[in-house]
């Protein structure tokens, strides 16, 4: 896939005159070999397409006086649309419904067993929740097939895989990566106005996406969920990834319209990459900055060294050629440890705005571990004192993701 400019990498809306099929999303990746068969996949494109496009709009913007626009958390230089206002909005109605669903106060090693009544009661209200927050006019978006389902029935699938496993007690990548598909499933609906490239992605992702991360945080530490799948210090974090894309792209070098997304650098005045691990700089950068939100959290949650409990960013803290680097590592690695994981991407449905027809353009990828059914892939044994090797770090163990032409 180009990485220069916008027009090449935006993910394709549904023309409405052109007449479409929903169907109801299931499940297809029942087996690691299928993992590859997903990597070939139109979802796949689209998923990697819509990241890619998220993240671009997250690297701050040269002005044509010199100056730089940078678009830190609660930026002034981001106006939100009515449709990501009404997503706000449906986010504070999942918040609310927590005070129904207090946590059981039994002693529990893992879990708290009301989540199970929280996320009951989300799935009881869930059309209603989404009628009141979305268009009509999408939701209701209808099949070709008269007697087929509406848009609905597949948004739906993806919303209810966003917020952990009522079954498992537990929260992971898995569930992060429904709501980004829920996300581009509204993209690709037009359920987003078409404003100058950029706009409505950087309204998207620190509009939604940030409070969508904030009410997660939330739900983990009132039910004390479970990292789904966890790696445990041979893994980036116990519960998010994108964070850690779209918070290196806000310190990255600035862009103008036309230039490609730089491979090092950082913006002048962004804080050093090494303090992740001193928490007075964690505590004044995650209000501002996505990559310290989600570090900041490992530091409400975890005690003891950062490079001990966190060892593979305390690894990628030492990289020296800037904020660009790790972006590109990060986008890298959440092919490799996410998309192409089994773990991971199992639960995936796979609807119509989400097929699992394989791409015309798709090159198979090479066979790897990434793609076994190993639920823990170990890069290498940590070293006391300097953390986990990040598999990109050097450039060396995990390829460049899978590119689609």
């Amino acid at each position: 896939m180009a990485t220069d400019a916008f027009p090449s990498r935006v993910l394709p809306t549904l023309d409405p005159s052109a007449g479409h099929t929903f169907i109801e999303p299931c499940k297809r990746i029942n087996e690691g070999e299928d993992v590859s068969e997903f990597l070939c996949s139109k979802a796949y494109v689209d998923i990697m397409t819509f990241l890619l496009q998220l993240n671009r709009s997250l690297f701050p913007t040269k002005l044509s006086d010199g100056s730089v626009q940078t678009y830190p958390l609660n930026s002034e230089a981001v106006e939100y649309s009515a449709p990501v206002r009404q997503l706000q909005q449906l986010l504070s109605k999942l918040e609310a419904i927590l005070s129904e669903a207090p946590p059981d106060k039994g002693p529990r090693r893992f879990g708290n067993i009301s989540f199970r009544r929280w996320h009951q009661l989300v799935e009881s209200r869930v059309s209603d929740l989404l009628e009141e927050c979305l268009s009509p006019e999408l939701l209701q978006t209808k099949s070709s097939d008269p007697n087929g389902p509406t848009a609905e029935v597949e948004l739906k699938s993806y919303f209810l895989g966003s917020w952990g496993s009522a079954q498992r007690l537990d929260y992971g990548t898995g569930h992060e990566l429904s709501f980004l598909a829920f996300l581009a499933g509204i993209w690709k609906l037009n359920g987003f106005p078409k404003n100058t490239p950029g706009v409505e992605e950087r309204a998207i992702v620190l509009g939604v996406i940030q409070p969508y991360l904030e009410l997660v945080r939330t739900i983990i530490k009132t039910y004390t969920l479970e990292p789904a799948g966890s790696h445990g210090v041979w893994g980036l974090d116990d519960h998010s990834f994108i964070p850690y894309i779209f918070g290196s792209a806000q310190l990255a070098p600035a862009l103008s319209g036309s230039d490609k997304v730089p491979e090092e650098g950082s913006l002048p005045d962004a804080p050093d990459p090494t303090g992740v691990s001193k928490a007075n700089i964690v505590e004044r950068e995650r209000i501002v900055n996505l990559y310290f939100s989600a570090v900041g959290f490992i530091y409400d949650v975890k005690r003891g060294p950062f490079w001990e409990h966190s060892p593979m960013l305390f690894d990628i803290s030492g990289i020296k050629t800037g904020w660009a680097k790790i972006n590109k590592g990060m986008i890298k690695m959440y092919n490799a440890e996410v998309l192409s994981k089994f773990p991971v991407v199992q639960h995936f449905p796979f609807g119509s705005l989400f097929s699992w027809d394989r791409d015309p353009n798709a090159v198979p990828p090479p066979s790897n571990p990434h793609t076994s059914s190993q639920s823990q892939s170990r890069p290498m044994e940590p070293a006391p004192a300097s953390g986990t090797q990040a598999p990109w770090a050097n450039d060396r163990g995990v390829g460049d993701y899978h590119q689609v032409q």
